[in-house]
């Protein structure tokens, strides 16, 4: 199994590792629905350095996205970030990304089972483009701060970035635990308000502990995948494996906000049989509140 670079941080935390995706990852450091609860009343900690993370760059590298993406890339702002997802020729998803667009390159992050995968298939992919593709997984840390009280908590150790004029699915760069150009993104996988934070492999330890430390005034915790499995089902945020897979395609899943038929983006793969099942879904996933 891999190993993050904040592994060893965890079983002193009271961290129980498990497999995941190929990695030792904490499931949990405490009850489980007091991690959860932690997230949705305070802010809780993630090691999120499993997920899988690709830089694009060269003269095609939008263009490269927009045929193998359901997302429109060269329609989103600089700064800005969109859901999208990768797909068969059938229109059933190999995986479900972010999309990053900066003005010379395009960061994605993937999921942390399907990494490898997601690499072989973008590259088979990439003949006729102008597009280098640089896997950053063990050579960024990615951290998530999540929870109502996230801004205040990450903006004790934030110098040169105003984290209130972030918006929601937008990044920027500032000074982070004292590391200039530190990525921070106003993202989430919780349905709470938060932040996901990228630095090199090398500082994660540093950058964790400060942050631990930083966010004791406000309750902070660290939260394992358990509870970010409950989270992320409550704000109906699908996970590949579960609720999208090779069976089941992102129009019945609910994913259209992810997907663009517009005819200025041109064709990209999948996109016939998706346009088609678009116009006459016979399936919906829908979600249920329970009362009591």
């Amino acid at each position: 199994m891999r190993h993050t670079p904040l592994h060893d941080e965890h079983e002193p935390l009271g961290g129980k590792l498990v497999e995941f995706g190929g990695w030792h990852m904490p499931v949990q450091y405490g009850p489980i629905l007091e991690e959860v609860r932690c997230v949705r009343e305070r802010v809780g900690l993630f090691d999120l350095s499993h997920m899988g993370r690709f830089n694009l760059t060269g003269p095609d590298a939008v263009a490269f996205v927009d045929r193998v993406a359901t997302c429109y890339c060269a329609r989103i702002p600089i700064g800005s970030i969109r859901y999208g997802l990768l797909c068969r020729p059938t229109g059933n998803p190999i995986d479900d990304i972010l999309v990053y667009r900066s003005e010379d390159e395009v960061f994605l992050v993937v999921n942390a089972g399907n990494t490898d995968a997601d690499r072989e298939w973008l590259l088979a992919h990439a003949d006729g483009f102008e597009v280098a593709l640089e896997d950053q997984t063990d050579d960024l840390a990615m951290i998530a701060l999540q929870g109502p009280l996230s801004e205040e908590s990450l903006a004790r150790v934030t110098e040169d970035l105003d984290l209130s004029e972030l918006g929601y699915y937008r990044f920027s760069y500032g000074t982070v635990c004292g590391y200039p150009n530190v990525r921070v993104s106003r993202t989430g996988y919780t349905g709470e308000d938060g932040f996901e934070i990228y630095m090199p492999t090398e500082l994660a330890v540093d950058v964790w502990r400060r942050l631990l430390e930083a966010g004791q005034a406000s309750g902070m915790a660290p939260i394992g995948l358990g509870a970010r499995d409950t989270l992320r089902l409550e704000a109906g945020m699908p996970l590949y494996g579960h609720e999208i897979d090779a069976e089941h395609n992102p129009i019945e899943a609910g994913l259209k906000f992810g997907v663009s038929f517009l005819e200025e983006k041109g064709d990209w793969i999948g996109r016939a049989p998706l346009e088609a099942l678009h116009a006459a879904p016979s399936r919906a996933l829908v979600g249920l509140v329970t009362e009591g």
